[in-house]
Protein backbone atom coordinates (compact mmCIF):
# COMPACT_ATOMS: atom_id res chain seq x y z
CA UNK A 1 0.00 0.00 0.00
CA UNK A 2 1.67 2.86 -0.60
CA UNK A 3 0.64 6.90 -2.10
CA UNK A 4 -3.26 8.23 -1.38
CA UNK A 5 -3.83 4.85 -0.33
CA UNK A 6 -2.10 5.67 3.17
CA UNK A 7 -3.91 8.69 3.71
CA UNK A 8 -6.72 6.72 4.45
CA UNK A 9 -8.47 5.67 7.61
CA UNK A 10 -9.58 2.45 8.49
CA UNK A 11 -13.08 2.96 8.04
CA UNK A 12 -12.28 5.09 4.80
CA UNK A 13 -10.26 1.79 3.76
CA UNK A 14 -12.73 -0.70 4.41
CA UNK A 15 -15.33 1.43 2.41
CA UNK A 16 -13.17 1.35 -0.03
CA UNK A 17 -12.82 -2.51 -0.57
CA UNK A 18 -16.64 -2.42 0.07
CA UNK A 19 -16.84 -0.21 -2.96
CA UNK A 20 -14.40 -1.81 -4.99
CA UNK A 21 -16.35 -5.01 -4.35
CA UNK A 22 -19.40 -3.84 -5.39
CA UNK A 23 -18.36 -2.13 -8.72
CA UNK A 24 -16.60 -5.27 -9.80
CA UNK A 25 -20.10 -7.28 -9.87
CA UNK A 26 -19.94 -8.94 -7.13
CA UNK A 27 -21.87 -9.37 -4.15
CA UNK A 28 -20.72 -9.17 0.07
CA UNK A 29 -22.44 -10.39 2.97
CA UNK A 30 -23.87 -8.84 5.46
CA UNK A 31 -24.14 -9.17 9.05
CA UNK A 32 -27.68 -9.47 10.46
CA UNK A 33 -29.42 -7.21 13.13
CA UNK A 34 -30.27 -4.01 12.90
CA UNK A 35 -27.42 -2.25 11.48
CA UNK A 36 -26.02 -3.83 8.82
CA UNK A 37 -22.61 -4.36 8.20
CA UNK A 38 -20.09 -5.88 5.51
CA UNK A 39 -18.28 -8.72 6.46
CA UNK A 40 -14.53 -7.54 5.57
CA UNK A 41 -11.88 -6.91 8.30
CA UNK A 42 -8.70 -6.32 7.79
CA UNK A 43 -5.80 -8.74 9.43
CA UNK A 44 -3.91 -5.88 11.11
CA UNK A 45 -5.51 -2.29 10.83
CA UNK A 46 -2.59 -0.19 9.10
CA UNK A 47 -1.92 3.23 10.89
CA UNK A 48 -2.21 6.18 8.50
CA UNK A 49 0.61 7.52 6.23
CA UNK A 50 2.61 3.63 6.96
CA UNK A 51 3.33 2.08 3.51
CA UNK A 52 3.21 -1.53 3.31
CA UNK A 53 4.52 -4.56 0.88
CA UNK A 54 1.59 -6.35 1.41
CA UNK A 55 -1.86 -6.67 3.80
CA UNK A 56 -3.91 -9.78 4.51
CA UNK A 57 -7.60 -8.88 3.90
CA UNK A 58 -10.72 -11.25 4.72
CA UNK A 59 -14.55 -10.88 3.77
CA UNK A 60 -17.26 -12.93 2.77
CA UNK A 61 -19.40 -13.32 -0.55
CA UNK A 62 -23.37 -14.30 -0.44
CA UNK A 63 -22.54 -15.46 -4.04
CA UNK A 64 -19.51 -17.85 -4.51
CA UNK A 65 -17.09 -16.89 -6.92
CA UNK A 66 -13.90 -19.12 -8.33
CA UNK A 67 -11.11 -17.18 -7.07
CA UNK A 68 -8.89 -15.79 -10.68
CA UNK A 69 -12.34 -14.48 -11.88
CA UNK A 70 -12.60 -12.00 -8.64
CA UNK A 71 -9.07 -10.60 -8.64
CA UNK A 72 -9.61 -10.02 -12.17
CA UNK A 73 -12.72 -8.28 -11.83
CA UNK A 74 -11.35 -6.74 -8.59
CA UNK A 75 -8.12 -5.16 -10.28
CA UNK A 76 -8.36 -1.64 -10.85
CA UNK A 77 -11.08 -0.93 -8.16
CA UNK A 78 -9.45 0.50 -5.54
CA UNK A 79 -7.98 3.88 -5.13
CA UNK A 80 -4.71 4.76 -6.26
CA UNK A 81 -1.94 3.14 -4.35
CA UNK A 82 -3.53 -0.03 -3.37
CA UNK A 83 -3.35 -2.90 -5.49
CA UNK A 84 -5.41 -6.78 -5.39
CA UNK A 85 -2.31 -8.98 -5.65
CA UNK A 86 -4.07 -12.33 -4.92
CA UNK A 87 -7.38 -14.28 -3.79
CA UNK A 88 -7.89 -17.45 -2.01
CA UNK A 89 -10.72 -19.40 -1.01
CA UNK A 90 -10.65 -20.48 2.77
CA UNK A 91 -13.90 -22.32 4.36
CA UNK A 92 -16.51 -20.30 6.34
CA UNK A 93 -15.31 -21.94 9.43
CA UNK A 94 -11.68 -20.92 9.44
CA UNK A 95 -10.84 -19.18 12.23
CA UNK A 96 -10.36 -15.62 11.54
CA UNK A 97 -7.22 -13.95 10.27
CA UNK A 98 -7.34 -11.28 13.20
CA UNK A 99 -7.12 -14.42 15.67
CA UNK A 100 -4.49 -15.99 13.85
CA UNK A 101 -1.98 -12.60 13.41
CA UNK A 102 0.90 -12.90 15.89
CA UNK A 103 3.45 -10.13 15.03
CA UNK A 104 3.98 -7.62 12.29
CA UNK A 105 7.38 -6.41 11.28
CA UNK A 106 8.49 -2.77 10.25
CA UNK A 107 11.15 -0.88 8.93
CA UNK A 108 11.56 3.16 9.96
CA UNK A 109 13.64 5.14 8.27
CA UNK A 110 15.11 8.22 10.94
CA UNK A 111 15.57 11.61 10.57
CA UNK A 112 19.36 12.41 8.99
CA UNK A 113 20.19 13.87 12.28
CA UNK A 114 19.79 11.15 13.89
CA UNK A 115 23.45 9.52 15.59
CA UNK A 116 23.80 5.53 15.03
CA UNK A 117 26.01 4.76 17.74
CA UNK A 118 23.50 6.72 19.96
CA UNK A 119 20.43 4.87 18.52
CA UNK A 120 22.23 1.82 19.23
CA UNK A 121 22.92 2.34 22.79
CA UNK A 122 18.82 3.42 22.74
CA UNK A 123 17.86 -0.02 21.56
CA UNK A 124 19.96 -2.11 24.12
CA UNK A 125 18.57 -0.17 27.12
CA UNK A 126 15.02 -1.00 25.41
CA UNK A 127 15.88 -4.61 25.21
CA UNK A 128 17.43 -5.05 28.38
CA UNK A 129 14.72 -3.65 30.27
CA UNK A 130 12.04 -5.32 32.16
CA UNK A 131 9.15 -2.98 32.22
CA UNK A 132 8.76 0.11 29.96
CA UNK A 133 5.50 1.98 31.00
CA UNK A 134 3.99 3.73 27.81
CA UNK A 135 0.49 5.84 27.51
CA UNK A 136 -1.60 5.83 24.05
CA UNK A 137 -3.58 9.04 23.24
CA UNK A 138 -6.15 9.13 21.18
CA UNK A 139 -8.79 11.98 21.24
CA UNK A 140 -9.68 12.43 24.81
CA UNK A 141 -8.84 8.23 25.73
CA UNK A 142 -5.68 7.99 27.28
CA UNK A 143 -4.48 3.99 27.49
CA UNK A 144 -1.40 2.98 29.82
CA UNK A 145 0.10 0.09 29.04
CA UNK A 146 3.66 -2.44 29.65
CA UNK A 147 5.49 -1.79 25.75
CA UNK A 148 8.16 -4.11 26.66
CA UNK A 149 6.78 -7.17 25.97
CA UNK A 150 5.64 -6.21 22.96
CA UNK A 151 8.69 -5.46 21.26
CA UNK A 152 9.90 -8.95 19.98
CA UNK A 153 13.18 -8.03 18.12
CA UNK A 154 15.02 -4.68 17.35
CA UNK A 155 17.91 -3.39 15.94
CA UNK A 156 19.45 -0.21 13.96
CA UNK A 157 21.02 -1.31 10.64
CA UNK A 158 22.31 1.44 8.17
CA UNK A 159 21.80 1.15 4.65
CA UNK A 160 22.60 3.07 1.69
CA UNK A 161 23.49 6.01 3.40
CA UNK A 162 20.19 5.64 5.71
CA UNK A 163 19.36 4.68 9.06
CA UNK A 164 16.91 2.06 9.28
CA UNK A 165 15.31 0.88 12.60
CA UNK A 166 13.50 -2.85 12.25
CA UNK A 167 11.25 -3.51 14.60
CA UNK A 168 9.12 -7.28 15.27
CA UNK A 169 6.15 -6.16 17.09
CA UNK A 170 3.49 -8.43 18.87
CA UNK A 171 0.11 -7.90 16.65
CA UNK A 172 -1.94 -10.01 18.78
CA UNK A 173 -5.73 -8.91 20.08
CA UNK A 174 -5.46 -6.76 22.98
CA UNK A 175 -1.58 -6.81 22.68
CA UNK A 176 -0.66 -4.79 19.85
CA UNK A 177 2.53 -2.81 19.35
CA UNK A 178 2.79 0.18 17.44
CA UNK A 179 5.93 1.04 15.84
CA UNK A 180 5.58 5.50 16.23
CA UNK A 181 5.13 4.25 20.31
CA UNK A 182 8.29 2.07 19.74
CA UNK A 183 10.27 5.56 18.81
CA UNK A 184 9.02 7.51 21.45
CA UNK A 185 10.27 5.31 23.92
CA UNK A 186 13.39 5.08 22.43
CA UNK A 187 13.87 9.05 23.09
CA UNK A 188 14.23 9.05 18.88
CA UNK A 189 12.85 11.64 16.93
CA UNK A 190 9.92 11.23 14.52
CA UNK A 191 10.99 8.30 11.40
CA UNK A 192 10.93 10.17 8.17
CA UNK A 193 8.78 6.86 6.81
CA UNK A 194 7.62 4.19 8.30
CA UNK A 195 6.79 0.48 6.28
CA UNK A 196 5.23 -2.39 7.23
CA UNK A 197 6.67 -5.10 4.96
CA UNK A 198 5.72 -8.60 6.75
CA UNK A 199 2.72 -10.00 8.62
CA UNK A 200 3.06 -13.32 10.54
CA UNK A 201 -0.12 -15.46 11.24
CA UNK A 202 -0.31 -18.99 12.92
CA UNK A 203 -1.87 -21.49 10.50
CA UNK A 204 -0.45 -21.81 7.03
CA UNK A 205 -3.66 -21.61 5.05
CA UNK A 206 -4.57 -20.37 1.17
CA UNK A 207 -4.86 -16.83 2.24
CA UNK A 208 -1.45 -16.83 3.50
CA UNK A 209 0.12 -18.39 0.73
CA UNK A 210 -1.20 -16.28 -1.60
CA UNK A 211 -0.09 -13.21 0.42
CA UNK A 212 3.23 -14.77 0.58
CA UNK A 213 3.83 -15.69 -2.87
CA UNK A 214 2.35 -12.10 -3.97
CA UNK A 215 5.31 -10.59 -1.72
CA UNK A 216 8.08 -13.37 -3.24
CA UNK A 217 10.15 -11.53 -5.64
CA UNK A 218 10.16 -12.52 -9.87
CA UNK A 219 12.24 -14.88 -10.62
Amino acid sequence: MTGAGCALTQRELIHAWEQAVADAGLTLAYSEGKRRTAQIAMAAPLPQNVTSDGELVEMYLAEPVAPQEALERMRGRLPGGIEVCDVQEIGVQAPSLQSQLRWAEYEAELPPEVDCAGARRAVEELLNARTLPAEYRRETRVKQYDLRPLVLDLRVEESGGRLVLKMRLRAEPEMTGRADQVLVALGLPEASHIHRWRLYVDEVQAALLGYRRANEPEA
